[in-house]
C-alpha cells in the first residue's frame, strides 16, 4: 500500500482539488509546475503526467497544446480530473506496475512529470522501480522531472525519501538553485 493511500484512504479528489481551487481564487499561482514543463518541451509534445492526482497540471499543459495522458491510482482523484476534462486520456494504474501498452498507450513521450510529492508517497521500496517504468516510458532523449518535499514543511507525512536517495536540480517550479531547503525539482534525460 502506497503511503497516499493510507493517509488519504483514496477517498481525497474532492478536498485536494478544493484546496487549489482556494489557492487560485486567493491570486495564488497553481501552474508553476505546466510552466516548468512548458519551458522544457515545445508545445505539441507528448507529456505523461505520473501521479495525475485531479488532473491541475495536465489540463493545464493541455490549454498550452501538450498531448497529455495522465496515470493515477486514486480513483477519487481521477474521478475529478475526468469531471473537469473529460475529453482528456485518464488512466487508472499503480505507478510501481505502470507499463503503457496494458492501458494501451505508446511508450513514447518526450516529457513524463512526476509533481506534487509523487516519490515520497509511493510505497516504500518501490521508488526506484516507479523511476525505472517512468523511464522507460520515454523516447531516446525524452525527459522526466519530478518535484516533492524533502521535510514536514513540504509533505502531509514525514519524509519517505530522501534528496540523496533521488537526486537534486533544482529548488523549486520557478528552477531556482537547491539551497538545501525542503523542496526539489529534479529533470533527468533518457
Amino acid at each position: 500500500m502506497s503511503r497516499w493511500e493510507e493517509l488519504t484512504g483514496g477517498r481525497s479528489g474532492q478536498d485536494y482539488a478544493a484546496r487549489f481551487t482556494a489557492l487560485a481564487r486567493g491570486g495564488k499561482d497553481v501552474h508553476g509546475e505546466a510552466r516548468f514543463c512548458a519551458a522544457l518541451v515545445p508545445a505539441g509534445a507528448r507529456v505523461l503526467d505520473a501521479g495525475c492526482g485531479t488532473g491541475r497540471v495536465m489540463i493545464r499543459l493541455a490549454e498550452l497544446g501538450y498531448d497529455c495522458v495522465g496515470v493515477d491510482l486514486d480513483a477519487s482523484m481521477l474521478a475529478v480530473a475526468q469531471r473537469q476534462a473529460p475529453e482528456l486520456p485518464w488512466f487508472q494504474a499503480d505507478l510501481a506496475a505502470f507499463e503503457p501498452s496494458l492501458i494501451g498507450i505508446a511508450a513514447d513521450f518526450d516529457l513524463v512529470v512526476a509533481a506534487g510529492n509523487v516519490f515520497p508517497l509511493l510505497a516504500p521500496g518501490t521508488e526506484a522501480t516507479v523511476v525505472r517504468r517512468l523511464a522507460a516510458a520515454l523516447r531516446p532523449g525524452g525527459l522526466m522531472v519530478a518535484g516533492f518535499g524533502l521535510d514536514e514543511a513540504h509533505l502531509p507525512v514525514p519524509p519517505g525519501i530522501t534528496l540523496h536517495e533521488y537526486d537534486d536540480r533544482f529548488a523549486t517550479w520557478d528552477a531556482d538553485p537547491y539551497d538545501g531547503g525542503g523542496y526539489a525539482v529534479s529533470v533527468h534525460r533518457r
